[in-house]
């Protein structure tokens, strides 16, 4: 009795566990934690901010500070893409003011 009871419990866990997985990976992008779309020829505030987790307007210290902990998950030295480290390194200049004729996609 005790074993069928364990094994309905531990049923009923998976269950939960499995649904709330599905509900984790159907959350709206903008509730996501990293950026995962592609990526357009000009990059523009916008799209700066989605790769580095930011809002366009955020200060610099905390650009620097994002740019920072997306680079040691992406750097190459660290076998991550130079492909992405060069579009995280673009993001944060076009955020600081860097690049010039990058303006909003509004």
């Amino acid at each position: 009795m005790m074993a069928g009871i364990a094994v309905a419990a531990a049923a009923y866990a998976g269950r939960y566990s499995i649904l709330a997985w599905q509900a984790f990976k159907a959350r709206p992008p903008r509730l996501r934690r990293f950026y995962d779309g592609g990526f357009q020829p000009i990059m523009n505030k916008r799209e700066a901010a989605l790769i580095l987790g930011v809002k366009e307007r955020t200060p610099m210290d905390k650009v620097k500070e994002a740019h920072r902990k997306v680079m040691q998950a992406n750097h190459p030295d660290a076998g991550g893409s130079h492909y992405l480290a060069s579009k995280v390194n673009e993001a944060k200049d076009v955020l600081l003011g860097r690049i010039k004729g990058s303006g909003s996609a509004f």
